[in-house]
């Protein structure tokens, strides 16, 4: 059809919430798409925009959510737009879209043995509204008009009140939310609506308001990580590199008094509540599994650093051969633990660090030396 779309698909080492675009030009190129989810989010959200804040709370915990819709691509946006509404934290827990009876997970989820997974599902099936009752927290949406009027104020509606897929639109849930809702995001949209501001330009405005939300939360976590690392002075050339401290949940806690959202956010409500749910949730278990191998490879990196700056070569004349022997191999295999776990060192460390080696193996004597080079790689 003449359109070329040039496609970079994200890897694992990519961090949640940036986009890497090549700025290179290319003159067959008709588009560029920072990214294929970025769901229109004030459309996705407007049948039920008053619940916003509560809906967030919900993503952030990873509680099982249902989103009833009309349409298969009205469910697939309203997922997406959920799975969003958290970022730059990632969404750690499963979601699908579009979810039907024929998936392999159906009677899993259908089931009211145990309790409902940690996922978000979007399904269109007027059957799903009996079998997924059991669900704690279930959101019913109509048709994504073009945002016209505005929604008048829904309550929370309890769970026995959904009997059909012709129920109402709203939120149906018992779910109390920890914070106080935010009147003055409301207010915003609200006069966006009266003045017919695009649905666009009121996207940008939730967008900016979830990610302000999100980062009022998450920057003192990171600030007591970010406590968790040893200092630079203790790390020492000829020991293994320092752990990190343990996280304590209770330690963390008493840093919220002087260091806590209040900082950053003007919403009042049971912060501390929220956090102590969220760090029982997947998505604290996948972001900091995810910090702990960031700061472990940094750790490394600074170990190799510091193994640079040491003279090996006088180190080997004070030592025995079976030393200096195990001291190339510790070398070797610190450089493929580099290459192998894209530790973030620099290329002249790395370089610095197989000049050493060549140096080492060269003093020693010859027999040895065909032995060390053909033991791992240089």
């Amino acid at each position: 059809m003449g359109v070329v779309m040039k496609v970079r698909i994200p890897t694992c080492h990519d961090k949640p919430g940036t986009t890497q675009i090549t700025e290179q030009a290319d003159t067959h190129i008709s588009v560029i798409l920072p990214t294929v989810h970025e769901v229109d989010l004030f459309r996705c959200f407007f049948p039920v925009f008053f619940h916003s804040q509560m809906l967030w709370e919900l993503v952030l915990l990873g509680e099982p959510l249902v989103v009833m819709a009309p349409s298969p691509s009205e469910s697939s946006e309203t997922v997406l737009a959920l799975v969003n509404c958290i970022s730059p934290l990632k969404y750690f827990s499963d979601f699908r879209p579009y979810f039907t009876i024929h998936d392999s997970e159906f009677k899993e989820y259908t089931t009211r043995t145990q309790a409902p997974p940690s996922v978000i599902l979007g399904v269109t099936n007027p059957f799903f509204a009996k079998t997924l009752q059991h669900w704690p927290h279930i959101i019913r949406i109509g048709d994504l008009k073009p945002a016209g009027e505005i929604p008048k104020q829904v309550k929370v509606k309890k769970l026995k009140n959904l009997k059909t897929l012709d129920s109402k639109p709203g939120v149906y849930t018992s779910y109390k939310p920890y914070l106080n809702r935010d009147e003055e995001i409301i207010k915003q949209l609200q006069k966006g609506v009266q003045q017919k501001r695009p649905s666009e330009a009121q996207s940008v405005i939730l967008r900016r308001y979830f990610l302000e939300l999100t980062q009022s939360f998450i920057i003192p976590l990171e600030r007591y990580v970010a406590s968790l690392m040893p200092l630079q002075k203790s790390i020492s050339p000829w020991k293994s590199p320092p752990q990190l401290r343990q996280f304590l949940p209770e330690e963390f806690m008493k840093t919220l008094e002087k260091a806590g959202p209040q900082l950053t956010s003007r919403i009042k409500g049971d912060w501390i509540g929220l956090y102590r749910h969220f760090l029982k949730s997947p998505n604290f278990d996948g972001w900091f599994k995810t910090r702990r191998k960031e700061m472990t490879q940094k750790l490394e990196a600074l170990h190799l650093e510091a193994l640079c700056e040491e003279d090996l070569l006088l180190w080997t004349q004070k030592h025995t051969e079976v030393e200096t022997v195990d001291l190339v191999l510790k070398l070797k295999s610190k450089l493929l633990q580099a290459d192998r776990e894209h530790l973030p060192v620099k290329p002249e460390t790395v370089e610095k660090l197989r000049t050493h080696i060549d140096a080492i193996i060269l003093a020693v004597p010859e027999d040895l030396q065909g032995i060390l080079l053909k033991t791992g790689m240089t």
